[in-house]
């Protein structure tokens, strides 16, 4: 049997449409191999009753710094932070009064939140700021053009900007992660590079008292969804509608 040119671009546009089909149905019915079956929002909840951060515990401050090549800068107006401290009521100003008397003056660590729905990429003119499908807040510094406005967006100070070559201000290099340059904003990436090798953030690894607890929130099994039910907790500014993935346990 003979078939003409046009019947047979219809037989094989047909068998085309036939295969993308199996493939869109599979896809929808059953989860891409390595894949988890439920999706991933990474969060991290800080226990008051373990921290020792008021007593002059800053293990996490330390590995942060170690891991990111923080720099250390004397000047407070040229100040980068990933992680640091700060008073109880400038983290919580509309919620003091919920909080134990004796929380209510200690310092009280804080990073970037990894909001759910951030500021500050909304407004980043580059897109050197964005959020990934795990609720990574993430910064490109190669994009970033210094303007600053995700650190005027952000309503909870968690962006620093590099006023000066940040190498002199380094304690020790670690070859394992990039330093920035001047003129460039940087800020808490919730280790992304140590979770890609399936490890916790550095911060909570080097927390003694297991004051930090990491995980998914979108698991009910993880251990920061259990902890989180047991107890009360706190979001910085939640009236704001950002949906901090910071929680702090009371």
């Amino acid at each position: 049997m003979s078939i003409t040119r046009k019947g047979f671009l219809q037989v094989a546009g047909a068998s085309l449409l036939a295969l993308a089909g199996e493939k869109l149905v599979g896809s929808i019915s059953s989860p891409e191999p390595g894949k988890p079956s439920r999706p991933t929002r990474w969060g991290m909840a800080v226990d008051f009753q373990k921290c020792r951060w008021d007593k002059g515990c800053d293990r996490c401050l330390d590995a942060c710094r170690q891991a990111h090549n923080v720099p250390i800068i004397p000047d407070a107006k040229h100040e980068v932070k990933w992680v640091w401290k700060e008073r109880e009521p400038n983290v919580f100003p509309q919620q003091s009064l919920l909080l134990p008397a004796a929380i209510q003056s200690q310092p009280v660590p804080v990073l970037c939140n990894h909001c759910a729905q951030p500021a500050c990429t909304r407004v980043c003119p580059t897109e050197a700021t964005w959020k990934r499908e795990d609720g990574v807040v993430m910064m490109d510094w190669h994009r970033c053009i210094g303007c600053r406005y995700c650190m005027a967006a952000c309503p909870y100070g968690a962006r620093s900007f590099n006023w000066s070559d940040p190498h002199p201000y380094l304690a020790q290099s670690s070859a394992d992660f990039p330093t920035r340059a001047k003129g460039v904003v940087e800020k808490c990436n919730l280790c992304e590079e140590r979770l890609a090798q399936g490890e916790r953030p550095a911060c909570v690894e080097a927390c003694a008292e297991k004051a930090l607890v990491f995980g998914n929130l979108e698991d009910p099994e993880s251990e920061v969804r259990r902890v989180l039910a047991s107890r009360y907790s706190l979001q910085r500014r939640p009236e704001l509608g950002t949906g901090p993935s910071i929680y702090y346990l009371i």
